[in-house]
């Protein structure tokens, strides 16, 4: 088995990482500042970090560039895997971030409005570039739907339709975003997370609704995750990536300690 990956996410707003609830709106007072992109990045790279998420959470809906600044200087000082999304809309903006120090490229209205751009991001960089990030929300008790910039649009997909044609077009990898959950700290949407794991060959990594050590190891194990996503248990101090590390060890995940 492959070890399962515990990931920090920074959601970047105006070059801070801020916190929200539900996909909190900026132009709504829905964020909370939480601190400098590149000191929290530093923090969980010595924290032992496998990869690093960043999101600008703003930048498709305003129509903003990405943070070609932040992903540069943290590139510097760090050295697990990134990977950057937000704004970004065509190959040529894929290759301005994997310049600037990124590993991996997420991508999630524009892929919606262009499929295409997944097969074309695959064909020039590798689909192990490829991230297909998906903003899914429950509506019925089995069926989730798709949501484009930052939750704020429903574009009348099925999750688990879009996931296993994202991963035909060449996506090497599905971030799975539960908007009902994010930033409630009640637990991942298991039922979404264990369709999509078993319906496509590519890593799955869980994010929203982290709140305590055994929501992850839960995710890992009866969501069928490969990976878990998390940011305010991180960034509020409640714990370390090595506590959750120790943690899914001691119930049985293989970790990289």
């Amino acid at each position: 088995m492959l070890a399962k990956r515990v990931i920090p996410c920074l959601d970047v707003h105006d070059g801070a990482v801020t916190r929200g609830v539900c996909f909190g709106r900026a132009e709504e007072g829905g964020l909370r500042n939480v601190g400098d992109p590149v000191d929290l990045a530093v923090r969980y790279d010595k924290q032992g970090a496998d990869e690093m998420v960043f999101f600008d959470i703003t930048a498709s809906a305003h129509g903003r560039v990405t943070m070609v600044d932040v992903m540069e200087k943290v590139a510097s000082q760090c050295f697990m895997p990134l990977t950057v999304g937000g704004g970004i809309r065509t190959v040529d903006d894929m290759g301005i971030m994997l310049k600037a120090g990124a590993d991996k490229i997420s991508i999630n209205s524009a892929a919606l409005a262009n499929p295409k751009l997944i097969s074309e991001g695959a064909e020039k960089f590798g689909s192990q570039c490829i991230v297909v990030s998906i903003d899914a929300k429950k509506t019925s008790k089995e069926s989730w739907e798709v949501f484009s910039h930052g939750g704020r649009k429903s574009v009348g997909l099925d999750a688990i339709e879009w996931s296993i044609r994202a991963v035909e077009l060449g996506a090497g990898e599905i971030v799975l975003n539960s908007i009902d959950s994010d930033g409630t700290k009640q637990g991942y949407d298991l039922g979404i997370t264990r369709c999509i794991s078993r319906s496509v060959d590519v890593p799955v990594v869980a994010s929203g609704g982290a709140g305590c050590l055994e929501h992850m190891s839960e995710v890992l194990q009866s969501g069928e995750a490969d990976a878990v996503l998390a940011a305010s248990i991180f960034h509020f101090d409640e714990y370390t990536v090595s506590d959750v590390k120790e943690f899914l060890k001691s119930d049985g995940l293989p970790v990289r300690i």
